[in-house]
């Protein structure tokens, strides 16, 4: 046991934790019913998981599927950390809500007394590593870790969580103060030639007409690696050009991610989907095959491709997902699945990396080519898979692939883009904030 909060949040950070949270137990919150994180699936984006998988059961005659996640969970306490290896999150989809599992199964000195309990005012911490790891730890209402919470006043809330982060004192200023500290410095620097950091730490001259998220990347020390995770302490950086710094008008839509299809002709045979399903190159290039177009929910079949967008497992009218086994997906007059998205996948990906994002516009001129970047920035805070998929039912994300095949090389880019004007619907808040000195 920790006989204060700054002891417990000290030893958590000595394990390597660095983001800090606190849950208020209700009397359901135990070992039997477990630990509910939260509606939809927030809490996907505050507590690290491994990818969603789906086991099936037979129960009363009747076949019970459940999507869960594992976490890489310790309970901690003063005398180390303690592995709890069956603690996984429950996706309930239909709710939707999360729920937390398993974190007593196995787990060598867990507090099971205060987690089979029903009492109220139980609050259970939790430290978060850059690696994944998270670590727990529960007290009572009447503890000494509680009462100097309590004192404490309030804290920013993040779904059914309060974010303590701020007791750490490991850096005085917060990642967000942080990136907008270095995206002001961006903005005072002017006019910024084109160039691209590299995987060997040089930053080289970058010419081609998508510099601008580059040659801003590489102001941020970020190298394009295209994993699924943020890419600045947590933020998802997008820059997007504009016509001018007055009206700040987008000259293109966002892309928002580019995952390849998981089922469909695409996966099967790629090389008979491209015969299928492309097109000879519209500008007389000999020796290209494309495959592009826009797709949107509920439109009719592209007239070169002959593949619409059909969505199945999700319900755009009550806007829940009734089947997580569920799929976007490109299907051929025949009914073939030319190509398609599992949910599951989709969802790792957007909660990896758009929990926090940032859209900062820019300006280009001239060749070589030079960027200019905004004294403002728009802030997306707040999102999860529900809001996500509901654009998709609206229209309002499409997917815009860019896949071609020239003189037997492959070029696959799968893009779910949103047009600017419909990114408050991705966000619970998009704020704008002025890049003041």
């Amino acid at each position: 046991m920790f006989t204060s909060l700054s002891n417990l949040i000290s030893v958590m950070q000595d394990a390597g934790a660095k983001r800090f949270y606190a849950k208020r137990l209700a009397p359901n919150d135990n070992s039997k019913n477990q630990v509910y994180l939260g509606g939809g699936f927030d809490a996907l984006n505050i507590i690290p998981h491994g990818d969603i998988e789906t086991d099936f059961s037979e129960k009363a005659g009747a076949v019970r599927r459940r999507d869960k996640a594992s976490v890489e969970f310790y309970w901690i306490d003063s005398q180390g950390t303690w592995r709890a290896p069956n603690a996984q999150l429950i996706l309930y989809p239909k709710y939707p809500e999360v729920r937390m599992s398993g974190f007593l199964q196995n787990a060598a000195n867990a507090p099971k007394g205060l987690m089979v309990s029903r009492a109220e005012g139980r609050v259970m911490f939790f430290g978060v590593s850059p690696e994944g790891r998270v670590y727990g730890y529960v007290d009572a209402h009447d503890s000494d870790v509680v009462a100097e919470l309590d004192a404490q006043g309030e804290f920013p809330a993040e779904g059914v969580f309060s974010n303590i982060t701020r007791l750490a004192n490991t850096e005085s200023r917060n990642p967000r103060e942080i990136l907008l500290e270095t995206l002001r410095s961006v903005h005072g620097k002017g006019w910024i030639s084109g160039q691209r950091l590299h995987s060997d730490g040089i930053v080289r001259p970058y010419s081609a007409q998508n510099g601008g998220g580059y040659t801003l990347e590489a102001e941020l020390g970020i190298i394009p690696n295209g994993i699924a995770e943020p890419d600045f302490m947590g933020w998802e950086i997008k820059q997007y050009s504009v016509r001018d710094f007055v009206n700040f008008r987008a000259k293109s839509p966002v892309t928002l991610m580019t995952p390849e299809p998981t089922s469909g002709v695409y996966v099967d045979n790629f090389a008979l989907f491209m015969n299928d399903f492309g097109y000879d190159d519209t500008k007389g290039r000999l020796g290209r095959r494309n495959f592009g177009g826009i797709y949107k929910y509920g439109s009719e079949a592209h007239a070169r491709t002959s593949v619409r967008m059909l969505v199945e497992g999700y319900d755009p009218v009550t806007g829940k997902i009734e089947d997580m086994g569920g799929r976007i997906l490109l299907v051929a007059p025949d009914d073939r699945i030319a190509a398609g998205w599992e949910f599951k996948n989709l969802l790792n990906h957007w909660n990896r990396k758009h929990a926090k994002a940032a859209y900062l516009p820019s300006l280009s001129s001239g060749t070589p080519r030079q960027y200019r970047y905004a004294d403002r920035v728009q802030l997306g805070q707040g999102t999860d898979f529900f809001r996500f998929m509901r654009l998709i039912s609206q229209g309002g994300v499409y997917l815009d692939p860019a896949v071609k095949v020239e003189n037997g090389k492959q070029k696959k880019r799968n893009q779910f883009r949103v047009r600017h004007a419909d990114l408050p619907g991705l966000y619970e808040s998009l704020e704008t904030i002025v890049l003041t000195p």
